[in-house]
């Protein structure tokens, strides 16, 4: 289906219970969590909807028992909003949320599980290989990476197996730079991915289900002014060009929404997805997806919204009813 497709309309206004928009919680990509969450609040308190911001500590868990009907729509981002521990406690606490199931969610936060379990599907995908921080240590560090050197080849992509919004990445175009990009990707996990670098145009394709089955959403194209799309290119206002839709081919463009509808299916994901796909030659190949995708006013998910014509604050409603549902 593509965005284009009927779907089912919500009045203004919500017969929902009180809303809780998780944000915040200890990763790395704290601040940027805290930006989505407030932009999703005040688009939900703008439809009539009756929303409580919480963020994830020791308070949350009482708050949630003290509301009636509580519905969570999580917004925290790196590990603990993405691996699925989150959505476990939630589950366990029988509370209604928005997204992925928790075993869903650890597969497709786990670069190192995600990416092979993709290119099963005969979907492209870069060279791939995982490298714990013990086993890199203690095989020694050099030989693998001589090892590494030959067997993906320059340039080459280092970065977190489990980690978002570009930290710790580090583009490596020759040997030299190998051992600081190792380091880098270490200090943000201990298991570090190192993929080929595939060099092409860099899309996102958003995929969500209001009820009616998923859809994809008009690509996003990237263009960093810096030419790497890093943490400064994602939420810092005017260093990146996005256009919407990309300035691809229509084949193209279609071949990139079954690739994200794919991912979507395979990875057994609802509600919301976004999966970052580079096109090299016509060819889009997988780089990740994401379960708790940005709702900054830089992130590529509310910019597909708005190319597709939709509303942020009614598509979130519909997801938070699909949640109630359940």
């Amino acid at each position: 289906m593509t965005a284009t497709d009927s779907l089912p309309t919500t009045p203004a206004g919500s017969d929902l219970g009180t809303i809780v928009v998780l944000a915040g919680g200890l990763s790395h990509e704290r601040d940027v969590s805290l930006r989505s969450g407030r932009r999703v609040s005040q688009a939900l308190r703008d439809r009539g909807c009756t929303v409580v911001e919480s963020d994830v500590n020791s308070d949350l868990v009482a708050l949630l028992r003290q509301l009636d009907d509580p519905i969570v729509f999580p917004l925290v981002h790196g590990a603990t909003g993405e691996d699925g521990s989150l959505r476990e406690v939630l589950g366990l606490l029988g509370v209604p949320y928005v997204g992925s199931t928790a075993s869903a969610s650890r597969i497709a936060f786990d670069k190192s599980i995600a990416t092979p379990v993709i290119a099963g599907l005969g979907l492209a995908t870069p060279i791939q290989m995982a490298l714990p921080d013990e086993v890199f240590r203690e095989l020694g560090a050099r030989t693998l990476m001589d090892a590494m050197g030959e067997s993906i080849g320059f340039p080459m992509m280092v970065k977190p197996s489990r980690s978002g919004s570009a930290l710790g990445c580090t583009r490596v175009d020759d040997a030299e730079q190998l051992p600081s990009a190792m380091v880098g990707a270490y200090a943000y996990g201990d298991v570090a991915v190192v993929e080929s670098f595939i060099i092409g145009t860099e899309v996102a394709v958003t995929v969500v289900d209001r009820g009616n089955g998923p859809i994809a959403l008009p690509a996003v194209e990237i263009r960093p002014d810096s030419g790497d799309y890093d943490y400064s290119s994602r939420y810092s206002a005017g260093t990146t060009r996005f256009l919407t839709p990309a300035e691809v081919p229509d084949e193209v463009a279609a071949a990139c929404a079954d690739m994200a509808l794919r991912v979507h299916d395979r990875l057994g994901l609802r509600d919301i997805s976004r999966t970052d796909i580079i096109i090299r030659d016509g060819v889009p190949v997988f780089l990740e997806t994401n379960v708790a995708p940005g709702m900054t006013e830089t992130s590529l998910v509310p910019l597909a919204l708005e190319a597709a014509g939709l509303e942020l604050g009614e598509v979130c409603e519909d997801l938070v009813r699909q949640a109630y549902l359940r």
